[in-house]
This record gives C-alpha cells, structure tokens and sequence, in this order.
C-alpha cells in the first residue's frame, strides 16, 4: 500500500470489480500504446525524512539572500526592514491557514483585516477604493489595462517605455488574450516623452500605463501627462512604488484614475521573487469594474459595527463571462502582512522609511560620481534608486562586490541613449553610511 493512499489490495480490487475491469492498467485501455512509455519511470531510489532534509538543506545553503549580503539591487524588488511584530501577527492560525471565505460574512476577523488593508492602501494612494488584491505588481498592471479597455470601452491602451521592462512583457502576455491593443510610447532623458504621447492619443486609447518613480529611479512629471491623458479622455493609470507615496504627492492628488504596482516593500520579504503583494487603487467611477474584493463597512441589526464583502467582479460568482477579471488565487495574506506593517510603521514611520532612502541613496550616488568613474545616465530628480554610466563593465563590477559581500545593482547596460555600461542601484533605509562607503570603495578601485 503507498504511504499516502489509504486504498489496499483489497479496496482496488473491488473498485475494479464494480466498473467491471480486472486490472488498473485497462483503465488506460483508451490511450494509445504509442503515447505510452511502457516502461518504468526512471526515478532516483526512495530517501528517508533525515536524508531529504539533509539534501535539501544542502541544495538551499547555495542560495545567497539579503541576510548574507549587503543588498544595492532593487528594479522592483527592495531589501526593507520588516519590524518583528509583522511576522509574529501574521502567523497566527487565523491568518496565516486561511482561504478565501465563501461565506465571507461569518469570518468577520478576516473581513476587518481586509478592511482597514483597503483603508491604509487608499490613504497613501490619495484613492477611493482598493480591491484585495493582486499576484504582483505585473499582473495587477494588466488587470487595470484590461479594466480601462473595459470601462472606456477602446480597445487600445498606451504603456510608457519607462516602466519596468518585466511589467512590459507581462502586459504583453495578458494582453495579446484579452482583445486589448497594446502600444508603447517611447521614452526621452529617462522620462515618458509627451510629444509622443500626444501624437498617440486619439479615440482608440483606454488610457496610458506610466511608473512613479519609473524604471530608472527618475520622478516623473505626472501633472503633464495627466492634462494630455484626461484631455483624451483616457484613463491615467499610475504603477508606484507605495514607500515612495510616504514622501511624494499621492497620485491621486495627481488625478490618477488606477494605481497599481509591487507592494513587497510593505513588510513582504523579497523571497527570491515571491510570493509578493500587488496592490490595485481606483477612483469611485471605476469601482464597479474593479477585480478582485471589496470589504465595506456597516452595522449589524443591532447596531454594531461589521463588515461586508460589498463587491467581488469575480467570474466565479454572478457576473461570469461579464467580468472584468479572472483573478481567483486569494491573497489576503499577504495584504494583511501590508497591513499590519503600515499599522506598526504608521504614517510618520512611512514617511521616515522614504526619506531616509531618499538620502541614502542621493548620498551613496554623490559618492560614487565623485570619484570620477560614474556619471547618471539622467540627470533627473530621483527618489532611491539611479542609473550610473560606469567606465567599466557592471558585470565586472558585480562580480568583484560579490567576492566582497555585496549585492551590487542590476546590470541594465544598453538602456536608454547610452551605449556604456550602466548600473541600476537601489538604496534603502537599510542600508547604512558604513556600508555605502565601502560599496563605494569598491566599486571605485582601478
């Protein structure tokens, strides 16, 4: 008997009797013998418990993360403090073994961490509504593409080359399924260029992907972009970084219609990639269409204070084949990992989280152009993280910060109008002046 199946002999053999077969292999008998492998499967010979835990040990000691190195890498991805109460909240049993309620009502604790997720997220995003939410900050920009196809009713939306070259290629892939056009606006000095944008405005286009802070690090000038978008009548989508909202304008204070992006930074570790938070915001008039949930708040029959599922356009449930998404995995907890960083950190904590990267890396970079070996590819406003032209191979240099101890930033040689080598650097509030010196040390040695 297999260890995992609970059937003996004796069970197949009457399960076999009653559908009228003698033996398993006929259950196959409509599968052709060519597509057959007729022989058996060449697998490794059984371990015991001590000895996979000891291989896998092994296998995942290769691995080098964020705690064994001093982490300068971020396009997406950043290496932030996480306080110790996020992981002590979250795993508890009623969050970290929950699943999706099918009646949501009864499991009121998960409804109210899902709510005040909803609150804080739409108080940094200066947002009406938020949904729970998204796999990454990719998918939930091609599910707000979709959205904006579906609410303008165009079929074309516009993707600015300044985002996040990964974001690009995901769109690329929901879109190509979904009926919805997509076509990219070219960039100028690092930013969207608006003389593009507007020659490619016209009634076709939903609306316009753009990032804040955008691939490069750079702050781009929303309010421009926003008076050509809404002139069209498009809708302004807006992929952020949530950390920077805690010191620049909120988009909706810049007139966003959805905000998007990667939420890792609120209290999710990088995790070699996930899983992670994508997050999605919106303005009132597109909330109906708006994937994922929606938790509301209201009172009970005798006055008290509850909370509702107020709105699910999920296709599982009424709306079908007239919903906006297909989204289904749940990911409430890692929203409520969001939520309970934004609560531990609070308004003010955010606020220091940003500024002080903010500075770091405006230091870390003054450093580095000082020695004379870099200069910015763009000489632009940026919040944590810019783009160097350095005078030798970024590989080159990666290797030798790696012989150091260092995760030096993401090698995007060939970006922009510069032919050289070009380094991505990420700063955080993590890392310190010591370590920013000695990355500088090393990066300027001849």
């Amino acid at each position: 008997m297999h260890r995992y199946l609970p059937n003996t002999t004796e069970d197949m053999r009457q399960m076999l009797e009653v559908i009228g077969i003698d033996s398993t292999e006929k259950l196959f008998g409509s599968i052709p013998d060519g597509v057959k492998l007729e022989r058996d499967l060449e697998l490794p010979h059984s371990k015991s418990e001590i000895e996979v835990r000891r291989e896998i040990g092994e296998m995942a000691g290769k691995n080098l993360s964020a705690d064994d190195l001093v982490c300068f890498r971020g396009a997406g991805s950043y290496d932030r403090y996480i306080p110790s109460a996020v992981k002590h909240i979250v795993g508890r049993s009623e969050f970290y073994t929950a699943y999706t309620p099918y009646q949501p009502e009864i499991s009121q604790g998960t409804l109210q961490s899902v709510f005040e997720y909803q609150s804080m997220i739409c108080s940094l995003t200066g947002m009406d509504v938020s949904n729970v939410s998204m796999y990454d900050g990719a998918t939930s920009s091609a599910e707000a593409a979709i959205l904006a196809s579906v609410h303008a009713r165009r079929p074309k939306v516009l993707v600015s080359m300044t985002v996040n070259p990964m974001v690009r290629e995901v769109l690329s892939s929901y879109l190509k399924f979904r009926n919805v056009d997509l076509e990219f606006v070219g960039e100028k000095n690092g930013e969207t260029d608006a003389e593009e944008l507007k020659m490619k405005l016209d009634g076709s286009v939903a609306g316009l992907i753009v990032q804040y802070p955008n691939y490069y690090g750079i702050i781009e000038d929303i309010r421009g972009i926003e008076e050509a978008v809404h002139g069209n009548k498009s809708l302004l989508i807006v992929n952020t970084d949530p950390v920077s909202l805690g010191i620049l304008t909120s988009p909706g204070e810049l007139k966003a219609d959805i905000v998007v992006g990667e939420a890792q930074g609120l209290g999710q570790n990088m995790n070699f990639g996930g899983p992670v938070l994508g997050f999605m915001t919106a303005s009132e008039k597109v909330m109906r269409k708006l994937p994922g949930r929606i938790v509301g708040e209201t009172t009970d029959i005798d006055g008290k204070r509850a909370f509702v599922l107020t709105l699910q356009a999920r296709e599982q449930h009424i709306r079908r084949e007239k919903a906006t998404s297909n989204i289904c995995s749940d990911q409430t907890l890692n929203s409520i990992t969001a939520a309970v960083y934004m609560a531990a950190m609070g308004r003010e904590g955010i606020r220091e989280v940003a500024l002080q990267s903010f500075k770091k890396a405006h230091y870390a970079c003054r450093k580095l152009v000082d020695t004379g070996k870099f200069r910015l590819l763009h000489e632009k406003p940026f919040f944590c993280e810019f783009a160097l032209v350095c005078d030798m191979s970024a590989a080159e240099l990666n290797r030798r910060l790696l012989e150091n101890g260092i995760l030096g930033g993401l090698d995007i040689s060939g970006a922009g109008n510069s032919d050289g080598n070009v380094m991505l650097v990420a700063v955080t509030e993590t890392r310190t002046k010591a370590e920013i010196d000695r990355f500088v040390e090393i990066m300027g040695v001849e």
